[in-house]
Order: structure tokens, then C-alpha cells, then sequence
């Protein structure tokens, strides 16, 4: 007679009680913290119909915000791009003196507040500072201005994109690549169909996160637009401005918008999870 196979032990022993105990727990806490503000703002937003949530998008200011919103992430996301490639690639393919300091700088917007952030770039360009009065003698407007909130935003988000790719390369190593150019492909070929289709789903899912905290940031921007209404307000800007003045559906409606920017973002990085997982499998499973 043959034995039984024997049953892998599971590594938690706790009754079923306890593990839906703190399933339930878990769901009650992201229902509380995460739904419910989401469902009230949704519901804010169309509490006096559609018409009247149609308007508020319509109106000048909230206009005038989406445009700047969407102007400061076409400016900031690209340009993070390129220095996130740029700066993984350096990181992860060579190695030279100052290298772990370099990574330590893409790291320090995390631990440092968007406001001081903001507040760097009024010392850098404000009217007390070195280069604030000979810009201005030059007719060139940087604090309370477009490129204030642009250098701002690109502080507070350019490590997402470098943060995502630099543990990629490194797991990938530099095999492709000098096969590739053993093959005589020359360095932009072997960048272009070697390492940019090896990195793709890292570098989507870097941007992803880079477009939705550019277009969600609120304290580095409003150190440094001074919130010009019309002018630099951008959608969380504006959202407060509405607040404030007791337009509550307007604040409501460009705040749903942001909501729903952070709900898709939050889909195509499951998808991208979802599909870059399945590659990363594959790989493994080939070699």
C-alpha cells in the first residue's frame, strides 16, 4: 500500500477565525480610509446633476487649471524620462567613484517636504537672492510663474522614474548589450532594440506614478506660484481656491477629476504589474 504524500506545512498556523479576523480588518480600514473619501467626493461632485458638474468643469478657472496641469506633466514627465534612463543607466551598467552618492540624491526628494522643496527655489530665484534680480533685469520670470511650478515639479517627481529602472538593469546585467555590440551594433542600436525593449514595462510603470504626482502635487506648487488665479493654479490649487470660497461643487468636480486620474493610474500600474510579472517568469523560466 502506498504511503500518503505527505502535506507541506504551512508556514501559518493561525486558525481560519484570526486570518478573517484581520482580513476584515484590513478591508474595514482601506474601506474607511480609501472608499469612502473617494465615494464622497464622487458623490459632492454630482449632488446637484450632471448639468451643474458639467459647468464647474467648464468655467474659466477650472479651465484654466486642467490646462495648466496638463502643460506642467507634458513638461516634467518627458524631461524625467530622460534623466531617469540616463541616471539608471549610469548607475547600473558602470561603476565610478560617487556612485552611491548619486543615488542617494535621486532619493532625497522622498525625505525631503515639497514645501521646503518649493521654499529652495524662492531662496534660488527670489528677489533676495543672487540670480532673482539679474533674472528680473533679463525679463525672465521664474518664481509665481509657469517654469517655477515646472523646476518645482520636477524635483519633487523625477525619482520615480530612475527608482523604478535602476533594480531592472541591474538584475538584467550588461550581457545583452555587449553581445550586441560584439555583433557590431553601434550604441544607439543596441540602446534602441537591446535595453529599451528590455526595459519597457519598468520605464511605463515609472512614468505612470511620475505623471500622477505631477499632476497631483500640491505644496511644492503652491510655494511657488503664488496662486495667480488663472495664471498658475493648478488643479490642486484650484480645488483649495473653490473650497475656500464655498463653491463646493466646482471644488468637488476638479477634485473628482484627480480621483479618477489616481483610479486609472492605479489600474494600468495592476495591469503593468500583472504583464511585467508574467515577463520577468518567462525570462526566469528560460534560463
Amino acid at each position: 500500500m502506498a504511503a500518503k504524500p505527505s502535506r507541506t506545512p504551512s508556514p501559518v498556523n493561525e486558525p481560519a477565525s484570526v486570518r478573517w479576523a484581520l482580513i476584515l480588518a484590513g478591508l474595514a480600514f482601506m474601506g474607511l480610509f480609501l472608499v469612502l473619501p473617494l465615494a464622497a467626493v464622487f458623490s459632492e461632485a454630482f449632488r446637484q446633476g450632471i448639468g451643474a458638474y458639467i459647468a464647474a468643469l467648464q468655467g474659466a478657472d477650472a479651465q484654466a487649471a486642467i490646462r495648466l496641469t496638463l502643460l506642467i506633466a507634458a513638461i516634467a514627465v518627458p524631461l524625467n524620462v530622460i534623466f531617469g534612463i540616463c541616471a539608471s543607466w549610469a548607475i547600473a551598467k558602470f561603476e565610478f567613484k560617487g556612485k552611491a552618492f548619486l543615488t542617494t540624491l535621486i532619493d532625497l526628494p522622498f525625505s525631503v517636504s515639497p514645501v521646503i522643496s518649493g521654499l529652495v527655489y524662492v531662496l534660488l530665484f527670489g528677489t533676495g537672492s543672487l540670480l532673482g534680480p539679474w533674472l528680473k533685469a533679463q525679463g525672465i520670470e521664474i518664481l509665481f510663474a509657469v517654469p517655477g511650478i515646472v523646476l518645482a515639479t520636477i524635483f519633487v517627481t523625477f525619482p520615480f522614474v530612475a527608482r523604478e529602472l535602476i533594480p531592472l538593469m541591474q538584475d538584467q546585467g550588461i550581457g545583452d548589450e555587449e553581445a550586441a555590440l560584439s555583433l557590431g551594433a553601434s550604441g544607439w542600436q543596441t540602446f534602441r532594440r537591446v535595453t529599451l525593449p528590455n526595459i519597457k514595462w519598468g520605464l511605463l510603470y515609472g512614468v505612470l506614478l511620475c505623471n500622477a504626482r505631477a499632476m497631483g502635487e500640491f505644496g511644492a506648487v503652491a510655494v511657488v506660484s503664488g496662486k495667480i488665479r488663472g495664471q498658475t493654479t493648478s488643479m490642486p490649487l484650484q480645488v483649495e481656491m473653490f473650497y475656500n470660497e464655498y463653491q463646493a461643487t466646482a471644488a468637488f468636480a476638479l477634485a473628482s477629476l484627480l480621483a479618477l486620474l489616481a483610479l486609472v493610474t492605479l489600474i494600468l500600474k495592476t495591469a503593468l504589474e500583472w504583464r511585467f510579472g508574467d515577463e520577468l517568469a518567462a525570462t526566469n523560466g528560460g534560463h
